[in-house]
């Protein structure tokens, strides 16, 4: 099985060609989202599309948290095969194997508990609680599923394999089609369907996965011992909490702006789900470069290689922002076009659901290349290992996103929400960029050369 050493050749093409596959990945990750979505809006209703994005930040807490563990193990995983100790490599693995099975269980019973009592808080309408209610029960049941998906993904891109992980994700994504057609329209589930349909997709996906790790060369070692260490795992708590506890935080600002939003009514919350939901998407180049950069870094930190950090992260910040510009364009012309495939034409109600999520939706991609700077500089200062900073650009989201959905809209109305992202993004760009130049400078000794060839 192919592995990726990301510590010899150009950082651009290096990066790029990583990128592309986990690129790949992430869009048929995001058809998971949007045929969800467009199934649900499309045979359901205006109703049940609102419902599904009363969830949405609750959902991602716990999506969040997954990706914060398995992400910050792997950051240890890679620094171990930069430097080439495949024993202690393997030792790594097994113990996240570990801890990514207790935190699975934990956050189950933590979720399921609290839906309830967090849909309430968050005030959602009467009228659609027992639909949001409905599919999160699902949802949350396959969280060990979501979980070892995500680490097996992590596993493999910390060896720089980001092929396997798209494969797993195109099988997995025409299962999700296929059982969201025989779920929702056909078998007549409603919301639990397609959530039932995207924990079976990864189910797929992660069997896969892990099919292929057992196959890497470097992985098999028989008889070798391998048990539970204390102290590893302390040091993977410490790489995987802050990451975790960083997407919370985000989670927890998510949702303070979806109470505000709840506030506006169905049809408003129905636009501004069609537009999250396509958010994923527009974030899927950048969420892919910031994988490959954590990678990239890792593995050139171990290999004790500061220039190419350096290199890397003026390459990976060029990269991005080209690809930003492009997708800007293309959503401001064919936007209003991709978002009608989400909201049926039930006569004014979908009208003003689609202004609504058009508006939104050009806030979003004008802005684009600030989240994608975020993306880049964050990812790389992972990858030299420091997950506090990064934690406390999420605490700078949570400020700004909340402090403006709770101060903008009493200025400006309904508009003023939609700029609580985008604020977002700023509030933690401006941590990130000399966090990175603090990080470098600690971690090799030297001041960074981010633009030095």
């Amino acid at each position: 099985m192919k592995t990726n050493n990301l510590t010899q050749g150009r950082p651009w093409r290096l990066l790029l060609l990583f990128s592309l596959p986990l690129m790949a990945g992430n869009i048929f990750q995001q058809m998971y989202t949007i045929v969800d979505t467009a199934v649900v809006g499309k045979v359901l209703g205006v109703e049940a599309l609102a419902a599904l994005g009363a969830v949405e930040w609750l959902n991602w807490l716990a999506l969040g948290a997954i990706q914060g563990f398995t992400q910050g193990f792997a950051i240890l995983m890679a620094q171990k095969f930069g430097s080439g100790e495949y024993a202690r490599l393997r030792q790594v693995i097994a113990n996240s194997v570990l801890l990514a099975a207790v935190c699975a269980v934990v956050l189950t019973v933590f979720t399921q508990g609290c839906a309830d009592a967090v849909m309430t808080l968050l005030q959602t309408p009467a009228q659609i609680k027992p639909i949001s209610m409905a599919y999160l029960r699902v949802l949350f049941g396959g969280i060990p599923v979501v979980m070892a998906y995500n680490l097996a993904a992590a596993i493999l891109r910390s060896l720089g394999n980001g092929r396997t992980p798209l494969i797993a994700m195109v099988l997995a994504s025409f299962t999700n089609i296929g059982l969201d057609l025989l779920f929702v329209p056909v078998l007549g589930w409603g919301v639990q369907g397609a959530a039932a349909a995207t924990v079976l997709a990864q189910l797929l996906s992660a069997v896969y996965c892990f099919w292929h790790i057992r196959r890497i060369d470097i992985l098999r070692a028989p008889g070798e011992k391998r048990q539970a260490e204390a102290a590893l795992c302390k040091r993977l708590m410490l790489l995987g909490a802050p990451m975790a506890f960083q997407n919370a935080v985000i989670s927890v600002g998510g949702m303070i702006v979806q109470t505000v939003v709840n506030g506006f009514g169905v049809i408003f919350i129905a636009g501004f789900t069609a537009t999250n939901k396509l958010y994923g998407l527009l974030e899927t180049a950048a969420t892919s470069y910031g994988y490959a950069m954590v990678t990239y870094a890792g593995q050139n930190m171990g290999a004790g290689r500061p220039k190419r950090v350096s290199q890397g992260l003026r390459a990976g910040i060029v990269i991005s922002m080209v690809t930003s510009c492009v997708i800007t364009g293309l959503m401001l012309v064919f936007g209003r076009l991709i978002l009608s495939c989400f909201i049926t034409a039930d006569g004014g109600a979908g009208e003003q659901a689609l202004d609504i999520a058009f508006h939104y939706l050009s806030i979003m991609a004008i802005c684009l290349p600030v989240l994608y700077l975020l993306h880049i500089v964050r990812s790389c200062i992972q990858g030299l290992g420091n997950t506090i900073l990064p934690m406390a650009s999420g605490i700078a989201e949570f400020v700004m996103r909340t402090g403006a959905a709770l101060v903008l809209p009493a200025l400006f109305g309904a508009d003023g929400i939609f700029f609580a992202e985008v604020l977002a993004w700023l509030g933690a760009d401006l941590i990130l960029v000399p966090s990175y130049f603090y990080v470098m400078k600690k971690v090799f000794g030297r001041k960074p050369l981010p633009l030095e060839g």
